[in-house]
């Protein structure tokens, strides 16, 4: 097991190249290039004189104007521990062991690692309310899906998943604005952001003051929290709903099931205790695509919300091909989906005991 942890973890660093790699090139040749519409918005309305000013400015300081392949080694060389050292002028110094970074951002001209300090959490904080719901759904539903199998229920729910797993997001986001958030129909929710304008005022806990009920701080969050998180989990939950339940249905047909009835052990130890265990194989591996592909969802739900998370810095630093913040969004997404897998393949030995991977 340990030998194939290890060969994983070193097979991560060529296919991250490989992703980085890719995202790179396609930017540098798309139109505008590098930083493109960046200069091209910083240079409006100046001279001609000035805007060289600034595309020199650029040039000198983040090196665009070198080949590409220049540029794409100078930034894996500013991601490495090892490597040359950068000066303030933008030239190469000595080689030997420094300390790694993730650039600064051609936008902002903040460090990226800022920039994605204030945006990762976040995402992931999306991400764990949203992957609990989709289980706790998803588990729930399916199991008694398939314990009715033909039933009202189980076939109220098929059509139900069915259709909700049908709709985009882009729509689905749109359309709960539109009716759960409009003022003209039932406002119920904010249309936008994480707070209240006057949240950092409140107290963390809801509380009465004496010009009547806060809702405070952390009641503001999961208020503005609710239509983001339904986004994101109502399709991963229908998908879930029926996997869980075609994976029961399957075991339950086995033949130690059979045999488990036959001996008279109760229906629960069988459902739960052999059936389901047997169905996680499954289950793990969706796993290993629920994490990458709720970090892709981001990305629609958190424009349509302006939720200040990692997909929205993402589409912005694409628009405006801030290279250093697209580099790092791109490995932090590749990193994390080269991890679920290895946990996908650790889970796999802890279901299932015949699993080896020696």
């Amino acid at each position: 097991m340990f030998t194939y942890i290890v060969q994983r973890v070193l097979l991560m660093f060529p296919t991250l190249l490989g992703i980085t790699m890719l995202v790179f090139f396609v930017m540098a040749f798309s139109p505008g290039g590098i930083g493109g519409p960046l200069m091209e918005r910083r240079g409006a309305g100046m001279s001609s004189v000035d805007a060289a000013r600034v595309r020199e400015y650029y040039n000198k300081r983040y090196g665009i104007d070198k080949p590409k392949l220049v540029q794409y080694g100078r930034w894996l060389n500013l991601i490495s521990p090892v490597g040359f050292s950068l000066k303030n002028d933008g030239t190469l110094g000595e080689f030997g062991f420094k300390e790694p970074s993730l650039g600064e951002s051609l936008e902002q001209h903040r460090p990226v690692a800022d920039v994605i300090a204030e945006a990762l959490p976040i995402t992931l904080l999306l991400n764990i309310v949203s992957i609990p719901l989709i289980y706790g759904t998803g588990i729930i539903s399916g199991i008694l899906a398939a314990r009715r199998r033909g039933g009202f229920y189980d076939t109220v729910s098929g059509i139900v998943q069915l259709g909700t797993w049908s709709i985009p997001t882009i729509w689905a986001g749109v359309m709960l604005i539109g009716l759960l958030a409009n003022r003209e129909y039932l406002k119920w929710f904010p249309t936008s952001g994480l707070h209240d304008p006057a949240a950092l005022l409140m107290a963390f806990l809801p509380h009465f003051t004496p010009h009547g009920w806060e809702r405070g701080w952390l009641l503001d969050t999961i208020w503005h929290l609710v239509l983001p998180i339904i986004c994101l989990s109502y399709g991963g939950s229908a998908f879930l709903t029926k996997l869980t339940r075609g994976s029961v249905l399957e075991n339950l047909g086995a033949d130690y099931v059979r045999t488990a009835r036959a001996k008279g052990v109760d229906e629960r130890v069988v459902l739960y205790h052999h059936v389901f265990r047997n169905s996680l194989l499954a289950l793990i591996t969706v796993a290993a695509s629920i994490l990458p592909a709720l970090l892709g969802g981001s990305v629609v739900v958190e424009w349509i919300f302006s939720v200040p998370g990692m997909g929205r810095l993402g589409v912005e630093s694409v628009q405006s091909r801030d290279r250093e913040v697209v580099l790092a969004v791109t490995l932090i997404g590749g990193l994390i989906g080269l991890v679920s897998q290895i946990l996908r393949d650790l889970l796999y030995a802890v279901a299932d005991p015949r699993v080896r991977y020696d």
